[in-house]
């Protein structure tokens, strides 16, 4: 692994991070979204990371020693974004203009606690990602005046 590849890593990263935060950011803006129905009401969505698997072999073709056989991790995708599961709250409000026939309304199964509380994490994990970044460059700049003196 060259120090050029932390670029490749970090800058994964960031993406990664910046479309859950994307994600968190659409949730609490239909955290009060009301619907007639449960096939209308917003879901709480979030995206599904996966590492990026970089085969590190040596030149006799075996592995490094890196992780198992040999891999070791170049990055982060992002594998899809997927609705929650859990179960929307029903609320009777009869005078809702959204209200069905029995007077219920649906509510998204999104909580703002725990969104806000992801929104945090995300937003601390891009900047880990920015500062492994100048970290890197720093490296590379004091690398290059190693032989100036």
């Amino acid at each position: 692994m060259s120090l050029g590849n932390i670029f490749d890593i970090a800058g994964s990263g960031m993406t990664a991070q910046s479309l859950r935060l994307n994600t968190t950011a659409s949730n609490i803006a239909n955290a009060e979204t009301a619907s007639s129905s449960t096939d209308e009401a917003y879901r709480a969505r979030k995206p599904v990371f996966s590492a990026i698997q970089q085969n590190m072999m040596n030149q006799d073709g075996f592995g490094s020693g890196w992780g198992p056989e040999g891999a070791a991790s170049a990055g982060v995708q992002v594998d899809g974004v997927v609705e929650s599961d859990a179960q929307l709250q029903m609320r009777y409000e009869p005078n809702h203009p959204a209200a069905n026939e029995d007077g219920y309304v649906y509510y998204p199964n999104v909580n703002v606690v725990e969104e806000m509380a992801d929104m945090m994490s995300s937003s601390r994990s891009f900047e880990m990602n920015v500062d492994v970044m100048n970290t890197a460059k720093s490296m590379m700049q004091r690398i290059l005046t190693l032989g100036q003196s």
